[in-house]
């Protein structure tokens, strides 16, 4: 959400990613609950949100809660409430989460962190749509739609006994499982792009020259388990760090550590000596046909490069640093396909 209260622009072309977010649009309107899970860094809170502001509640309240941040006795406060003299330090009432979201959608971030405890008094809250304030005796209702958010594997925790099953009965009337960023590879140039223009904004510079081709190879080539959120770490990073502000950006800063001077551990020496047997096994098997062993290669590459960037041809040239011709060329030259079997 922008600071006006306006749903932010997702930045996305990846099929997966579409197909995401139509499933996002199916849901918002339903005043059902809904889970949103995904690794790390997928942008869970920003589906979240959308899935209020793209509701019939979207001018109610939208709370967030991050369930992990607090302790249980803090969580139970600040969802339930409390009145005055209800424990040590209560000095005066308190109103909670739900009874703020009345009406509107609270985001339960963090899921999974919530106890066994809490868990029923907030199955209770979806079930009857009652609650009562910590220390108090009045039964308060409340409408509220609650959308959690979580990486956990929920139905593993359920099955360790650490999760309701009921609590997840209720909560996952659907789920909106949020794809990778490795699964959404026409989306990382995009995204990058983006991102580096408000870090320009932002260092007060007057235009962002671009990525070179090197730079748009290695973001491609890049694993992302962090997903976009360290797409954007590491974008941000190397356009502060760029010694000329004029020149397209050559080198991306994956890792904020690295240094020739970054303290390691010790190698643990365990006293083995490869054997002649292994080092033979890390050699090229000779005799061998050159040209044909190269063009087996290529041949490989280039379907792999296909494979990765969806057929994609522009991206899969791109992760061989190759101009789109050249990638044409090749393809051309290896008979090879252009769609998956």
């Amino acid at each position: 959400m922008s600071a006006d209260g306006r749903v932010q622009p997702i930045i996305g072309e990846a099929p997966a990613f579409l197909a995401m977010l139509e499933h996002v649009s199916r849901a918002a309107p339903l005043d059902k609950p809904v889970l949103v899970v995904g690794e790390r860094g997928t942008g869970k809170e920003l589906i979240a949100a959308r899935l209020h502001f793209l509701s019939q509640r979207w001018e109610q309240p939208l709370i967030k809660v991050n369930c992990a941040a607090l302790t249980e006795s803090i969580l139970e406060s600040e969802l339930f409430g409390h009145e005055a003299g209800a424990f040590t330090g209560a000095v005066k009432g308190h109103i909670g989460h739900f009874e703020r979201a009345n009406g509107g959608t609270l985001v339960l971030d963090e899921l999974a962190t919530i106890s066994l405890r809490m868990q029923e008094k907030i199955l209770r809250v979806i079930e009857y749509g009652e609650l009562q304030r910590v220390g108090g005796s009045d039964t308060l209702r409340v409408n509220v739609r609650i959308v959690g958010s979580t990486n956990a594997d929920l139905q593993e925790r359920v099955r360790s006994g650490l999760f309701r099953d009921d609590l997840l009965d209720r909560l996952a009337f659907d789920v909106i499982t949020l794809p990778p960023l490795r699964e959404r590879l026409e989306d990382i140039l995009p995204l990058a792009y983006a991102f580096a223009v408000n870090m320009v904004s932002e260092l007060k510079l007057a235009y962002f020259p671009g990525f070179s081709s090197k730079a748009s190879s290695s973001l491609l080539r890049h694993n992302w388990s962090g997903n976009v959120r360290e797409l954007k770490n590491a974008v941000e990073r190397s356009v502060y760090r760029a010694g000329e502000p004029d020149q397209p950006i050559t080198e991306i800063a994956f890792d904020p550590f690295d240094s020739p001077f970054r303290l390691r551990k010790e190698p643990v020496r365990t006293g083995v000596v490869a054997s002649p047997q292994t080092q033979e096994n890390r050699r090229p098997l000779l005799p061998a046909n050159l040209k044909a062993t190269l063009a087996d290669t290529e041949k490989k590459l280039l379907q792999e490069a296909l494979r990765k960037a969806r057929f994609n041809q522009k991206v899969a040239a791109e992760l061989l640093e190759l101009s789109y011709d050249q990638f044409r060329g090749r393809i051309r030259k290896h008979q090879l396909q252009l769609h998956a079997d």
